[in-house]
């Protein structure tokens, strides 16, 4: 007969911390950090708390675990091709799609900068770079703002979907808020009032993606030899 120990291991292999992080996901998901708990976790695995505590310490590395699988599949899926730039492109964007659809993500990069999820993303935004021939002295200020523009545009993004809830009326949102802009004094605010028709249809993607572009003609303009 198994003994107990026995018993438990067999339970514990069984219940893998790829399942965990993937429920874990789901319920972050579906109703935010709030809602991730064990009992919560417990409760959609069928399992109990104990056999989670044998993969995962707390809630903290549970939310890093969850945080570095959304990352990693990202890079997986957007670091192919052999252009750099276009390579650093794909990267970025698959990074402000993941946030959007995943915001608890953007916070915990905020939050926990030091997360294994962050040196994935130095690693492929850098080592492109690297390849476009970027000046080992001034990798980190490059890879720095390109991650703190993609971290802070895709974090923006997400807060805002928030801030007007699900099934807003996003063409609506921001036609009133040019609407606003154009009554502006003429005087005081003459080119944002010039902004203003921009603002009312503009794509949140390719405006993102044209930062990324501003970002990496410039770097480009530095390198060796372009002077």
């Amino acid at each position: 007969m198994a003994s107990r120990t026995q018993r438990g291991e067999r339970r514990a292999d069984a219940l893998s911390k790829r399942r965990i992080v993937d429920a874990a996901i789901g319920i972050l998901d579906a109703e935010g950090e709030s809602a991730l708990t064990f009992r919560a976790l417990a409760a959609r695995l069928a399992t109990g708390s104990g056999a989670i505590y044998w993969h995962v310490a707390n809630k903290d590395e549970l939310l890093a675990a969850a945080t570095d699988d959304v990352i990693a599949r990202v890079l997986t899926d957007a670091g192919g091709g052999t252009d750099p730039r276009e390579a650093i492109r794909a990267i970025a964007l698959g990074l402000f799609d993941a946030i959007d659809a995943h915001p608890w993500v953007g916070t915990q990069l905020s939050r926990a900068p030091w997360l294994t999820a962050m040196p994935q993303i130095f690693e492929g935004i850098g080592s492109r770079l690297q390849a476009l021939g970027v000046p080992e002295e001034t990798w980190f200020d490059a890879t720095s703002a390109l991650v703190n523009y993609i971290l802070g545009v895709a974090g923006q993004n997400a807060a805002n979907a928030r801030l007007h809830g699900p099934g807003a009326d996003r063409t609506a949102f921001l036609g009133a808020i040019a609407g606003q802009w154009e009554r502006l004094d003429p005087e005081r605010y003459p080119f944002v009032r010039r902004l203003a028709a921009r603002l009312a249809d503009h794509d949140d993607r390719e405006q993102f993606l044209a930062g990324i572009d501003l970002i990496l003609t410039g770097v480009e303009a530095a390198l060796p030899g372009r002077a």
